[in-house]
């Protein structure tokens, strides 16, 4: 496609979704309620030949020698589908925030001051891999009451359009606007700077994939952006844990699936529980394949342990997002040496501690500086649909507007209403 001819093609998307996101902007809760129920439908019963679409694009990766890691995210399988089929109902039944107006208060010169939830308008969204994301962003975007230009990656082309096609069909059975989510179906890469550079069309770009791709988009963009640059998640078990809880939860939140942005890359344990815990934490680690990179005190500990794949840690392990089998590992002295070291080397997307100690849960949850800090669970539940958002567009890093799994809210905004009774500024 020459260049004149992607641009018009972009343009015409940019076009398309502005007048539909008016459309969703004003239409009812029941038919934004009846269009997710029907994509769940549909999603159910059109599972075989999602996964003929996908089984294409999983054949042409593998072809092309893309990692196993990779495919791993592009599949799509009967219960990742019935996945998106919950998440689509969970939103379906949830409150409508738009329209909903708060903190309306009566000011000394007799008006009322609120604000009222409205949708941003139009976001566009760069992802990678996972099919499954266009149907967590079409659903968060019919619920919002925006409108969505998607483009996901060249590797899963057939499966994102399989995928928007039952999208758009619910759209049109509901009532409501079929270009309120548009797939970009070229994989001409300059389409995406083209997406990026829109803002009379679009309102906000929500980068998601690897760390390369949100920072280009980031650096690139002439158009706010939903970003997070990656998920190095740290564990911290505390002096007063306990230690068959902490085998569990550490060992979930590593090894129940590695590729997730959520899943724990470092460990943190404090000297006093150490010698209890790391031998067997090691154990487990060993059986599942995991390789360990750990501070010398870690090394000396864990030496005689059969069989360990162990490593001494670098300086950049400690910042590393493996999404692998491959942990780092540290022994720290205290609390404040934990809190200090995940300050430092975290991406602040989420981390966790475990302890039975309530003043350290409670400093750890007030001094860890991260979109999700937990205590006592599994780093892996950083995720929308877990967090009862019904789904997620993303994980955001950033401290303005959205941060955290981003939601219905994180595609809202608020504006001043004002409510009088014919008052005059004296």
């Amino acid at each position: 496609m020459n260049a004149n001819n992607l641009f018009e093609q972009m343009q015409g998307l940019g076009i398309r979704a502005r007048r539909a996101g008016a459309l969703m902007a004003k239409a009812s809760s029941q038919k934004k309620t009846l269009a997710l129920r029907l994509l769940a439908e549909r999603l159910r019963s059109e599972c075989a030949n999602l996964i003929k679409s996908n089984e294409v694009d999983c054949a042409q990766a593998q072809a092309n020698r893309i990692s196993e890691l990779l495919v791993d995210r592009l599949r799509l399988t009967p219960k990742t589908i019935e996945t998106c089929a919950l998440g689509c109902e969970q939103l379906a039944g949830m409150p409508d925030l738009i329209g909903e107006i708060v903190g309306l208060k009566e000011q000394p010169s007799g008006i009322r001051v609120g604000q009222m939830r409205v949708p941003i308008g139009v976001f566009g969204m760069i992802y990678e891999s996972r099919p499954g994301v266009s149907i967590e962003a079409a659903s968060l975007s019919i619920k919002s009451g925006n409108a969505c230009i998607l483009r996901g990656g060249s590797e899963a082309l057939q499966s994102n359009l399989a995928l928007i096609s039952l999208v758009q069909e619910s759209l049109k059975e509901a009532g409501l606007p079929v270009d309120a989510v548009q797939m970009v179906g070229t994989v001409d890469r300059d389409a995406v700077g083209h997406l990026i550079s829109m803002p009379e069309y679009v309102d906000v770009i929500i980068p998601r994939g690897g760390k390369g791709l949100i920072e280009r988009i980031s650096a690139q963009a002439k158009v706010p952006v939903i970003k997070h640059l990656d998920g190095n998640c740290h564990t911290f078990v505390d002096e007063t844990c306990n230690i068959d809880m902490a085998l569990r939860v550490c060992d979930n939140a590593k090894t129940q699936k590695y590729s997730p942005c959520n899943a724990m890359e470092s460990l943190l344990v404090a000297q006093g529980v150490a010698q209890q815990f790391l031998p067997k934490m090691a154990s487990i680690f060993c059986a599942k394949g995991v390789e360990i990179r750990g501070c010398a005190r870690t090394l000396e500990m864990l030496g005689d342990v059969s069989g360990l794949t162990l490593k001494a840690a670098s300086e950049q392990d400690w910042y590393e997002e493996y999404l692998a089998a491959v942990i780092s590992i540290k022994i720290v002295d205290s609390l404040d040496e934990a809190i200090d070291h995940i300050n430092r080397y975290s991406s602040h997307h989420t981390d966790a501690i475990l302890t039975e100690h309530f003043s350290h849960a409670q400093r750890f949850l007030r001094e860890v500086d991260s979109a999700s800090v937990m205590v006592n669970t599994s780093t892996r539940f950083a995720d929308g649909f877990e967090y009862g958002l019904g789904a997620e567009i993303g994980i955001s890093t950033d401290k303005f507007h959205a941060r955290g799994p981003v939601g219905i809210e994180g595609l809202t905004s608020l504006k001043y209403v004002v409510l009088g009774n014919g008052e005059v500024r004296s």
